[in-house]
Protein backbone atom coordinates (compact mmCIF):
# COMPACT_ATOMS: atom_id res chain seq x y z
CA UNK A 1 0.00 0.00 0.00
CA UNK A 2 1.21 3.21 -1.10
CA UNK A 3 0.57 6.78 0.39
CA UNK A 4 1.81 9.83 -1.21
CA UNK A 5 4.01 12.55 1.00
CA UNK A 6 3.80 15.69 -0.21
CA UNK A 7 6.70 17.03 2.06
CA UNK A 8 8.93 20.01 2.60
CA UNK A 9 11.48 18.29 0.06
CA UNK A 10 9.23 18.87 -2.59
CA UNK A 11 7.38 15.42 -4.62
CA UNK A 12 8.80 12.79 -2.21
CA UNK A 13 8.51 9.32 -3.37
CA UNK A 14 5.77 7.24 -2.16
CA UNK A 15 6.11 5.52 1.28
CA UNK A 16 5.58 1.73 0.58
CA UNK A 17 5.33 -0.71 3.62
CA UNK A 18 7.05 -3.57 1.16
CA UNK A 19 9.95 -1.55 1.65
CA UNK A 20 10.51 -3.78 4.27
CA UNK A 21 10.39 -6.80 2.12
CA UNK A 22 13.52 -9.18 3.03
CA UNK A 23 15.43 -6.10 4.41
CA UNK A 24 16.98 -7.23 8.00
CA UNK A 25 15.11 -5.32 10.86
CA UNK A 26 17.02 -5.73 14.27
CA UNK A 27 13.58 -4.57 17.10
CA UNK A 28 14.97 -4.46 20.52
CA UNK A 29 11.97 -4.39 23.52
CA UNK A 30 10.34 -7.14 20.50
CA UNK A 31 8.50 -9.12 23.30
CA UNK A 32 6.03 -5.94 24.69
CA UNK A 33 2.86 -3.90 24.04
CA UNK A 34 4.40 -2.02 21.10
CA UNK A 35 7.56 -3.81 20.05
CA UNK A 36 4.61 -6.85 19.12
CA UNK A 37 2.80 -4.56 16.97
CA UNK A 38 5.96 -3.69 15.51
CA UNK A 39 6.91 -7.16 14.47
CA UNK A 40 3.67 -8.13 13.65
CA UNK A 41 3.49 -5.35 10.74
CA UNK A 42 7.15 -6.09 10.01
CA UNK A 43 6.43 -9.80 9.66
CA UNK A 44 3.61 -9.09 7.66
CA UNK A 45 5.72 -6.63 5.39
CA UNK A 46 8.32 -9.63 4.57
CA UNK A 47 10.58 -8.45 6.99
CA UNK A 48 13.70 -10.71 7.76
CA UNK A 49 13.03 -9.67 11.91
CA UNK A 50 15.40 -9.92 14.95
CA UNK A 51 13.89 -9.28 18.59
CA UNK A 52 15.82 -8.53 21.85
CA UNK A 53 14.18 -8.46 24.51
CA UNK A 54 13.57 -9.96 28.21
CA UNK A 55 10.80 -12.69 28.63
CA UNK A 56 7.73 -11.10 28.25
CA UNK A 57 6.88 -9.28 32.22
CA UNK A 58 3.12 -9.35 31.73
CA UNK A 59 0.60 -12.08 31.57
CA UNK A 60 -1.26 -12.67 29.85
CA UNK A 61 1.26 -11.20 27.34
CA UNK A 62 0.38 -10.26 23.33
CA UNK A 63 3.70 -11.59 22.51
CA UNK A 64 2.91 -14.92 23.66
CA UNK A 65 -0.93 -15.04 22.49
CA UNK A 66 -0.27 -13.73 19.22
CA UNK A 67 2.84 -16.66 18.92
CA UNK A 68 5.03 -13.88 17.62
CA UNK A 69 8.30 -16.36 18.29
CA UNK A 70 7.14 -18.43 14.80
CA UNK A 71 7.07 -15.34 12.73
CA UNK A 72 10.09 -14.01 14.16
CA UNK A 73 13.79 -14.46 15.02
CA UNK A 74 13.09 -14.22 18.72
CA UNK A 75 16.67 -13.78 20.75
CA UNK A 76 15.89 -13.59 25.30
CA UNK A 77 18.08 -11.33 26.95
CA UNK A 78 18.84 -8.43 28.78
CA UNK A 79 19.66 -5.09 27.24
CA UNK A 80 21.95 -3.79 29.68
CA UNK A 81 23.61 -6.87 28.85
CA UNK A 82 26.32 -5.78 25.80
CA UNK A 83 27.82 -9.05 25.23
CA UNK A 84 24.78 -10.72 25.05
CA UNK A 85 23.26 -8.08 22.61
CA UNK A 86 26.09 -7.94 20.23
CA UNK A 87 26.56 -11.13 19.57
CA UNK A 88 22.52 -11.47 18.27
CA UNK A 89 23.26 -7.67 16.68
CA UNK A 90 26.74 -9.49 14.71
CA UNK A 91 24.48 -12.54 14.20
CA UNK A 92 21.58 -10.56 12.53
CA UNK A 93 23.71 -8.36 10.88
CA UNK A 94 21.01 -5.70 10.63
CA UNK A 95 20.32 -3.02 7.94
CA UNK A 96 17.73 -1.05 9.98
CA UNK A 97 17.57 -1.47 13.83
CA UNK A 98 14.32 -0.13 15.85
CA UNK A 99 15.12 0.98 20.13
CA UNK A 100 12.01 0.10 21.89
CA UNK A 101 13.69 -1.84 25.17
CA UNK A 102 13.19 0.22 27.78
CA UNK A 103 11.66 0.38 31.68
CA UNK A 104 8.34 1.90 30.69
CA UNK A 105 6.28 2.77 33.65
CA UNK A 106 6.43 6.07 35.65
CA UNK A 107 5.46 4.39 39.16
CA UNK A 108 7.78 1.26 38.20
CA UNK A 109 10.36 4.10 37.96
CA UNK A 110 10.10 5.21 41.57
CA UNK A 111 10.35 1.84 43.23
CA UNK A 112 13.28 0.83 41.03
CA UNK A 113 15.15 3.38 40.00
CA UNK A 114 18.20 2.12 39.34
CA UNK A 115 17.42 -0.30 37.16
CA UNK A 116 14.90 2.28 35.15
CA UNK A 117 18.29 3.95 34.13
CA UNK A 118 20.13 1.11 33.75
CA UNK A 119 17.73 -0.58 31.20
CA UNK A 120 16.83 3.19 29.56
CA UNK A 121 20.23 4.52 29.18
CA UNK A 122 23.02 1.53 29.27
CA UNK A 123 20.43 0.39 27.49
CA UNK A 124 20.50 3.17 24.47
CA UNK A 125 24.43 3.25 25.37
CA UNK A 126 24.96 -0.58 24.43
CA UNK A 127 22.69 -0.68 21.40
CA UNK A 128 24.55 2.24 20.01
CA UNK A 129 28.32 0.54 20.75
CA UNK A 130 27.15 -2.47 18.69
CA UNK A 131 26.09 0.20 15.69
CA UNK A 132 29.77 1.88 16.26
CA UNK A 133 31.43 -1.60 15.77
CA UNK A 134 29.70 -3.21 12.72
CA UNK A 135 29.28 -1.99 9.18
CA UNK A 136 25.65 -3.16 8.09
CA UNK A 137 23.49 -0.84 9.67
CA UNK A 138 21.83 2.09 7.16
CA UNK A 139 19.35 3.64 9.51
CA UNK A 140 18.55 3.81 13.16
CA UNK A 141 15.60 4.51 15.24
CA UNK A 142 15.38 5.58 19.32
CA UNK A 143 12.00 5.16 20.46
CA UNK A 144 12.07 7.14 23.79
CA UNK A 145 8.19 9.28 24.75
CA UNK A 146 6.51 12.80 24.89
CA UNK A 147 7.74 12.88 28.62
CA UNK A 148 11.18 13.72 27.87
CA UNK A 149 10.78 17.61 28.05
CA UNK A 150 10.66 19.78 31.15
CA UNK A 151 7.18 19.62 31.65
CA UNK A 152 5.91 23.30 32.74
CA UNK A 153 1.86 22.18 32.18
CA UNK A 154 1.18 25.18 29.61
CA UNK A 155 -1.78 24.26 27.44
CA UNK A 156 0.38 24.29 23.91
CA UNK A 157 2.22 21.17 22.78
CA UNK A 158 5.83 20.95 23.13
CA UNK A 159 8.18 21.16 20.19
CA UNK A 160 11.55 19.13 19.40
CA UNK A 161 13.54 21.84 20.74
CA UNK A 162 12.39 22.14 23.98
CA UNK A 163 14.45 21.41 27.21
CA UNK A 164 15.18 17.90 27.83
CA UNK A 165 14.36 17.07 31.74
CA UNK A 166 11.60 14.27 32.49
CA UNK A 167 10.91 14.87 36.23
CA UNK A 168 10.19 11.57 37.26
CA UNK A 169 12.99 8.74 36.93
CA UNK A 170 11.38 6.67 33.85
CA UNK A 171 11.08 10.63 32.27
CA UNK A 172 14.29 11.50 33.05
CA UNK A 173 16.15 8.56 31.57
CA UNK A 174 14.29 8.77 28.45
CA UNK A 175 15.83 12.34 28.45
CA UNK A 176 19.29 11.03 29.07
CA UNK A 177 18.58 8.49 26.36
CA UNK A 178 17.98 11.11 23.82
CA UNK A 179 20.82 13.11 25.04
CA UNK A 180 23.20 9.97 24.40
CA UNK A 181 22.00 9.32 21.06
CA UNK A 182 22.54 13.06 20.12
CA UNK A 183 26.19 12.51 21.63
CA UNK A 184 27.00 9.36 19.59
CA UNK A 185 24.93 11.14 16.78
CA UNK A 186 27.93 13.59 16.62
CA UNK A 187 30.68 12.06 17.68
CA UNK A 188 30.53 8.60 16.04
CA UNK A 189 28.14 9.17 13.08
CA UNK A 190 28.41 12.36 11.15
CA UNK A 191 31.38 13.10 9.09
CA UNK A 192 33.78 16.29 9.18
CA UNK A 193 31.43 17.66 6.53
CA UNK A 194 28.57 17.12 8.90
CA UNK A 195 26.80 14.63 6.66
CA UNK A 196 25.48 11.20 8.43
CA UNK A 197 27.27 8.17 8.15
CA UNK A 198 24.47 6.05 10.03
CA UNK A 199 21.31 7.70 9.53
CA UNK A 200 20.35 8.29 13.48
CA UNK A 201 16.48 9.41 14.40
CA UNK A 202 14.63 9.66 18.03
CA UNK A 203 10.92 9.87 17.88
CA UNK A 204 9.23 10.83 21.18
CA UNK A 205 5.56 9.07 20.96
CA UNK A 206 2.50 10.22 22.94
CA UNK A 207 0.49 8.06 25.15
CA UNK A 208 -0.63 4.71 22.60
CA UNK A 209 -3.51 2.61 23.56
CA UNK A 210 -4.73 -0.77 21.78
CA UNK A 211 -5.38 -4.05 21.59
CA UNK A 212 -2.90 -6.30 23.82
CA UNK A 213 -1.56 -4.02 26.55
CA UNK A 214 -1.40 -5.96 29.83
CA UNK A 215 1.07 -3.48 31.59
CA UNK A 216 -0.12 -1.95 35.19
CA UNK A 217 -0.39 1.16 35.72
CA UNK A 218 -2.08 2.11 32.60
CA UNK A 219 -5.44 3.26 31.97
CA UNK A 220 -6.77 1.04 29.21
CA UNK A 221 -5.67 -2.68 30.43
CA UNK A 222 -6.98 -1.07 33.60
CA UNK A 223 -10.28 -1.02 32.07
CA UNK A 224 -9.99 -4.12 30.40
CA UNK A 225 -9.70 -5.70 33.56
CA UNK A 226 -12.31 -4.27 34.83
CA UNK A 227 -14.86 -5.69 32.18
CA UNK A 228 -13.79 -8.96 32.41
CA UNK A 229 -14.12 -8.52 36.19
CA UNK A 230 -17.72 -6.32 35.27
CA UNK A 231 -16.57 -4.32 38.19
CA UNK A 232 -16.23 -0.41 38.63
CA UNK A 233 -13.18 1.10 36.43
CA UNK A 234 -10.87 2.90 39.27
CA UNK A 235 -9.52 6.21 37.53
CA UNK A 236 -6.81 7.87 40.18
CA UNK A 237 -6.53 11.24 38.23
CA UNK A 238 -9.15 11.29 35.58
CA UNK A 239 -8.21 15.13 35.23
CA UNK A 240 -4.69 14.36 33.81
CA UNK A 241 -5.02 15.43 30.27
CA UNK A 242 -2.35 13.08 27.45
CA UNK A 243 -2.17 13.02 23.83
CA UNK A 244 -3.63 9.83 23.17
CA UNK A 245 -2.97 7.40 20.10
CA UNK A 246 -3.81 4.39 18.57
CA UNK A 247 -0.54 2.14 18.80
CA UNK A 248 -0.66 1.33 15.00
CA UNK A 249 0.01 5.85 14.33
CA UNK A 250 3.43 5.93 16.42
CA UNK A 251 4.49 2.60 14.68
CA UNK A 252 3.49 4.03 11.08
CA UNK A 253 5.73 6.80 11.88
CA UNK A 254 8.64 4.67 13.02
CA UNK A 255 8.60 2.65 10.14
CA UNK A 256 8.25 5.31 7.56
CA UNK A 257 10.82 7.13 9.30
CA UNK A 258 13.27 5.07 9.19
CA UNK A 259 12.71 4.02 5.85
CA UNK A 260 13.12 7.50 4.24
CA UNK A 261 16.07 8.12 6.26
CA UNK A 262 17.29 4.86 4.75
CA UNK A 263 16.79 6.29 1.64
CA UNK A 264 18.20 9.85 2.48
CA UNK A 265 19.73 10.55 5.43
CA UNK A 266 18.45 14.48 5.01
CA UNK A 267 15.75 13.07 7.13
CA UNK A 268 18.00 11.81 10.22
CA UNK A 269 16.22 14.01 12.87
CA UNK A 270 14.04 14.45 16.28
CA UNK A 271 10.68 13.63 16.05
CA UNK A 272 7.33 14.29 17.87
CA UNK A 273 4.81 11.56 17.15
CA UNK A 274 1.20 12.19 18.64
CA UNK A 275 -2.33 13.08 17.87
CA UNK A 276 -4.08 15.69 16.47
CA UNK A 277 -5.39 18.21 19.61
CA UNK A 278 -9.00 17.19 19.57
CA UNK A 279 -7.35 13.93 21.30
CA UNK A 280 -5.33 15.39 24.01
CA UNK A 281 -8.00 14.98 26.43
CA UNK A 282 -8.64 13.92 30.36
CA UNK A 283 -8.11 10.54 31.03
CA UNK A 284 -11.69 10.92 32.29
CA UNK A 285 -13.08 11.94 28.86
CA UNK A 286 -11.06 8.53 27.41
CA UNK A 287 -12.69 6.24 30.18
CA UNK A 288 -16.04 7.55 28.98
CA UNK A 289 -15.39 6.69 25.10
CA UNK A 290 -14.38 2.91 26.83
CA UNK A 291 -17.46 3.00 28.54
CA UNK A 292 -19.84 3.68 25.87
CA UNK A 293 -17.83 1.02 23.22
CA UNK A 294 -17.78 -1.87 25.73
CA UNK A 295 -21.55 -1.30 27.14
CA UNK A 296 -22.36 -3.88 29.69
CA UNK A 297 -23.59 -1.32 31.61
CA UNK A 298 -20.19 -0.76 32.55
CA UNK A 299 -18.89 3.02 35.08
CA UNK A 300 -15.84 3.94 36.17
CA UNK A 301 -15.32 5.80 39.68
CA UNK A 302 -12.61 8.57 40.49
CA UNK A 303 -10.35 6.83 43.41
CA UNK A 304 -7.26 8.55 43.99
CA UNK A 305 -5.47 5.94 46.07
CA UNK A 306 -1.88 8.64 46.34
CA UNK A 307 1.33 7.93 44.80
CA UNK A 308 4.69 10.03 43.47
CA UNK A 309 4.37 12.51 41.38
CA UNK A 310 2.82 12.51 37.70
CA UNK A 311 2.45 15.40 35.25
CA UNK A 312 -1.26 16.69 34.84
CA UNK A 313 -0.71 18.47 31.51
CA UNK A 314 1.21 16.87 28.57
CA UNK A 315 0.94 17.77 24.89
CA UNK A 316 2.85 17.41 21.68
CA UNK A 317 3.47 19.96 18.64
CA UNK A 318 4.31 17.76 15.58
CA UNK A 319 4.07 20.27 12.95
CA UNK A 320 8.09 19.09 12.02
CA UNK A 321 6.52 15.38 11.12
CA UNK A 322 3.35 16.70 9.39
CA UNK A 323 5.45 19.48 7.05
CA UNK A 324 8.24 16.93 6.36
CA UNK A 325 6.35 13.94 5.31
CA UNK A 326 3.01 14.86 4.87
CA UNK A 327 2.21 12.96 7.83
CA UNK A 328 -1.27 13.04 9.70
CA UNK A 329 -2.48 10.91 12.38
CA UNK A 330 -5.32 8.38 10.66
CA UNK A 331 -7.62 7.14 13.49
CA UNK A 332 -9.29 9.58 15.35
CA UNK A 333 -9.68 8.80 19.43
CA UNK A 334 -13.22 7.19 18.90
CA UNK A 335 -11.61 4.74 16.16
CA UNK A 336 -8.43 3.67 18.78
CA UNK A 337 -11.09 2.79 21.46
CA UNK A 338 -13.45 1.28 18.77
CA UNK A 339 -10.44 -0.90 17.68
CA UNK A 340 -9.03 -1.54 21.77
CA UNK A 341 -12.41 -2.86 22.19
CA UNK A 342 -12.97 -5.11 19.23
CA UNK A 343 -9.50 -6.68 20.07
CA UNK A 344 -10.03 -7.20 23.75
CA UNK A 345 -13.08 -8.88 23.01
CA UNK A 346 -11.85 -10.89 20.69
CA UNK A 347 -9.48 -12.26 23.21
CA UNK A 348 -11.56 -12.91 25.85
CA UNK A 349 -14.19 -14.45 23.78
CA UNK A 350 -11.13 -17.22 22.69
CA UNK A 351 -11.26 -15.44 19.16
CA UNK A 352 -7.89 -15.47 17.10
CA UNK A 353 -6.44 -12.11 18.06
CA UNK A 354 -3.39 -12.70 15.12
CA UNK A 355 -6.23 -12.41 12.91
CA UNK A 356 -7.80 -9.51 14.49
CA UNK A 357 -4.45 -7.77 14.49
CA UNK A 358 -3.98 -8.30 10.87
CA UNK A 359 -7.12 -7.09 9.95
CA UNK A 360 -6.65 -4.10 12.11
CA UNK A 361 -2.80 -3.22 10.79
CA UNK A 362 -4.54 -3.72 6.92
CA UNK A 363 -7.44 -1.55 7.70
CA UNK A 364 -5.15 1.30 9.01
CA UNK A 365 -3.06 0.85 6.54
CA UNK A 366 -5.25 1.16 3.52
CA UNK A 367 -6.89 4.29 5.05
Amino acid sequence: MKVTLPGKFGDMSKFDISFYKGKRVFVTGHTGFKGSWLCKILSNAGAIVTGYSLNTFTSPSIFEIVGLNKDIHSVIGDIRDYKSLKTSFDEAQPEIVFHLAAQPIVRESYRDPSYTYETNVMGTVNILECLRNSNCVKSFLNVTTDKVYLNKEWAWGYRENEELDGYDPYSNSKSCSELVTHSYKRSFFTDKDSKSIIPISTARAGNVIGGGDFATDRIIPDCVKAAQKKADIIVRNPFSTRPYQHVLEPLYAYLMIAAKQYEDSIYASSYNVGPDDVDCVETGVLVDLFVSKWGDDMKWVNKYEGGPHEANFLKLDCSILKTTFGWHPHWNLDKAIEKVVEWSKCWIEGGDVGVCMDKQIAEFMNQ
